[in-house]
């Protein structure tokens, strides 16, 4: 197995990405390879001055690099070469395994559908994030970041993706897909949800349960995989960073609030496309790096992508 990273993406890059790396490397099996891509006198610079040693980490030279900052689809144009864009370039050619990186969102999803492209079949990709609940348990809810305003077919499919995930990755035997709403009852909802619940009750596709309204989110125990367009799933992703943030902030903290901290995850996958990319949050510590990677090749490692075209194709 080898994956990726983009070594300058995210506001601590590159020392973030490098430590991160080799906290990685020391836990993973010895086959999984490491590639740090980036600039090979950034990577020289950063190690000599932190005193580290990437002797186990395997490194792909590119001088360009999209910021922060940086114009999403001009970046694409007009730097091809950028370690976010070459590293999905790897991927669709078979060069890499996974990716990941914790640089530009915007670029990292341009260059997911355009470079990595989307699976036969599947009519529009989602990113998935973790729901924790009181339980120690994790849910899957999506999408959370790329369409804001899904049709009922696309939501529909997401309960064929998240179950798929579900089984494969939270080894979940028979996951129960619930679709986020205001109600439990079948006429609550606006348009699209009311709609979307007649295509969802009588499918013999996966193991619908309903509506789940927020307030049961973070309870457990109602729905291994819950389906919502991104505008709302990012409101109910965001949400709960500013509660984790805030309990921080008071001095308040146990082992289940700690489920809420990103850096435990470390990235969310882009599922529905033609390869394992997963996108961190800019902030990333060396920890969520550290996460970010393991999670990449949990994802490789259980076959998601071959799974979801066999299921759909």
């Amino acid at each position: 197995m080898r994956i990726g990273i983009d070594m300058m993406g995210g506001d601590f890059a590159p020392l973030s990405a490098i430590r991160g790396s080799l906290l990685a490397k020391a836990v993973l099996p010895e086959e999984v390879e490491i590639a740090l891509i980036g600039d090979r006198d950034v990577l020289s610079r950063t190690c000599e001055e932190h005193e580290l040693d990437t002797g186990a980490l395997a490194h792909i030279h590119t001088s360009e690099n999209v910021g922060m900052g940086d114009h999403p689809l001009k970046s694409f144009k007009e730097k091809p070469d950028a370690g976010i864009f070459l590293g999905q370039r790897m991927i669709a050619q078979g060069e890499l395994d996974g990716f990941c990186s914790a640089g530009n969102t915007g670029a990292m999803l341009i260059g997911a559908m355009q470079i990595v492209t989307a699976i036969p079949g599947i009519i529009r990709p989602a990113i998935a994030a973790p729901i924790p609940d009181i339980s120690g348990k994790h849910a899957i809810m999506l999408d959370v970041g790329l369409n804001p305003d899904a049709r009922p077919d696309v939501l529909y499919q997401y309960g064929t993706i998240g179950t798929i995930y579900s089984r494969l990755v939270n080894r979940v035997k028979d996951p129960r897909v619930a679709l986020l709403n205001i109600g439990h009852e079948e006429d609550k909802g606006n348009l699209v949800t009311r709609s979307t619940y007649q295509l969802m009750k009588d499918t013999v596709e996966y193991h619908f349960v309903g509506n789940i309204e927020a307030n049961q989110l973070f309870i457990g125990g109602s729905a291994d995989v819950i389906v919502s367009d991104a505008f709302v799933g990012n409101i109910v992703l965001k949400e709960a960073e500013a509660f984790y943030r805030t309990l921080k902030t008071k001095g308040v903290g146990n082992g289940y609030f700690e489920m809420f901290n990103f850096e435990n995850f470390g990235g969310t996958p882009v599922l529905g496309i033609n390869g394992s990319v997963l996108i961190g949050h800019g902030v990333s510590t060396d920890l969520a790096i550290k996460n970010m990677l393991l999670h990449t090749a949990e994802v490789v490692g259980a076959g998601l992508v071959n799974s979801l075209k066999e299921e759909l194709n």
